[in-house]
């Protein structure tokens, strides 16, 4: 958990502050707002830019693709709390504390991302040899943020005045559905082909006993129907930003998953 005194240090001399760390799952009711607010008063501090990593999770159920402008509809404790979190920091830009941007990605993958619904159960065991299991059907269009190109847009965001005291979404490449995604996955691990869909009825019974796996629960909403971001007004404001294709993202995230288990 971040402290006041601990974030003032860390963002001691910082130009711009990049806040992408986050508690626990199963904490972020009760340590996210602490952690966010000490990372903002470290960077006040130093006079720093703050940008904000964030997610989805706000918007709450939707019947469309996502737009920056959707209002902050989430009713889960979850859900809430990242909406009064991307309340807070603009209000703070408004107010003169500092200045703030803040970058929303999807779901994400690749190199290092494990903390993920396609992380160690998707990745992990693919390159194990061992079923990949994926949340939700498999046939829903879902959106995808590749870890380095979500770290590109949220670099452009702390150079570019023009990010200031809004919220952006990062573009993706297009979205993919459960099946295709598995398909790339096992085609680049090489592996025996074995998956198999979580259902809502096996989440329930998995949540039982697994905290984690509990908790998605709440945002069941995001696997069982489309899920998909539309990044145009980031495109409009600051030009293209080329995402990784899918197959090539997939292959670097399959070479460190399967670097990770030798």
């Amino acid at each position: 958990m971040a402290t006041t005194d601990g974030a003032k240090a860390a963002c001691a001399g910082a130009a711009v502050v990049y806040h992408c760390a986050a508690p626990a799952y199963t904490a972020w009711v009760s340590e996210f707002p602490r952690m966010t607010d000490a990372i903002r008063g470290g960077a006040a501090a130093a006079g720093a830019k703050l940008v904000f990593a964030d997610n989805l999770f706000a918007y709450g159920p939707v019947s469309a693709p996502m737009t920056e402008d959707m209002p902050s509809a989430a009713s889960n404790p979850k859900g809430r709390v990242r909406a009064a979190m991307a309340r807070s920091l603009p209000a703070a830009h408004e107010a003169g504390e500092l200045r703030v941007a803040i970058g929303r990605a999807s779901d994400y993958y690749g190199p290092r991302g494990v903390d993920t619904t396609v992380g160690e159960t998707v990745f992990g065991a693919a390159v194990r040899g061992k079923v990949a299991r994926w949340v939700g059907p498999l046939d829903q269009p879902h959106s995808f943020s590749y870890l380095p190109d979500f770290a590109k847009g949220l670099v452009l965001l702390g150079e570019d005045a023009r990010a200031d005291g809004q919220v952006w979404h990062i573009p993706t490449a297009e979205p993919l559905t459960g099946r295709r995604f598995l398909d790339l996955v096992f085609a680049e691990s090489g592996g025996p082909d074995k998956s198999a869909s979580v259902s809502r009825t096996m989440q329930r019974v998995l949540g039982l006993v697994n905290p984690t796996v509990r908790a998605l629960g709440e945002t069941w909403y995001q696997h069982d129907r489309p899920f998909v971001v539309d990044s145009t007004k980031f495109t409009e404001t600051f030009g293209p930003l080329p995402a990784t294709p899918h197959a090539e993202a997939i292959a670097s995230t399959v070479a460190w998953f399967r670097a990770a288990n030798a």
